[in-house]
């Protein structure tokens, strides 16, 4: 099964040498000196500022970035409607929060020392396993999610909550 098709361009406006991919790829560098714009043919990608998954992320659908490092600051603009209730402990147990909006930290801001289920009523969320959106993440859509445990995270604090918007893309 294809996961979609995205090709990365060194330079603004899809110039300069280009790099297609169809699935996960670590390591670009030997493809590419750098990344300036991309073309997401098919499928959502998440992309990531340095090797192995790591650094900042990116989620990408389907359309043209002509000036990729532009696009990266412009996270000011909300389209649709975000709210999600997260709760400290499997079941929906313990403290809880509604979140409409981004939280880089859970403990700083509203004193949960972890996140173990949460109910997403509106739409799209990433969540991560570290504060300020770091680390390992999980996709949430709207649904109820009583124990991430038995989703196969266990032993994964969530820590960080960002809504996916389209300004990210």
């Amino acid at each position: 099964m294809t996961m979609g098709k995205i090709t990365f361009y060194e330079e603004k406006n899809f110039q300069g040498r280009s790099y297609e991919c169809m699935s996960d790829c670590a390591d670009m560098t030997s493809y590419l000196s750098r990344c300036h714009s991309c073309r997401v043919e098919s499928g959502c990608f998440m992309v990531y500022d340095r090797t192995n998954y790591m650094g900042n992320q990116s989620f990408m659908k389907r359309g043209e970035y002509s000036d990729y490092m532009s696009m990266m600051s412009m996270r000011d603009c909300i389209r649709g409607q975000y709210r999600m209730k997260i709760y400290e402990k499997e079941n929906y147990g313990g403290q809880s929060y509604e979140m409409m909006d981004d939280c880089d930290n859970i403990q700083d801001h509203h004193r949960m020392s972890d996140c173990q289920s949460c109910n997403v009523m509106d739409g799209h969320w990433l969540m991560y396993e570290q504060a300020h959106y770091k680390g390992r993440m999980m996709y949430m859509r709207p649904g109820e999610y009583r124990s991430f445990k038995d989703m196969g995270m266990s032993g994964m604090r969530l820590m960080s909550m960002r809504r996916v918007m389209d300004s990210y893309y």
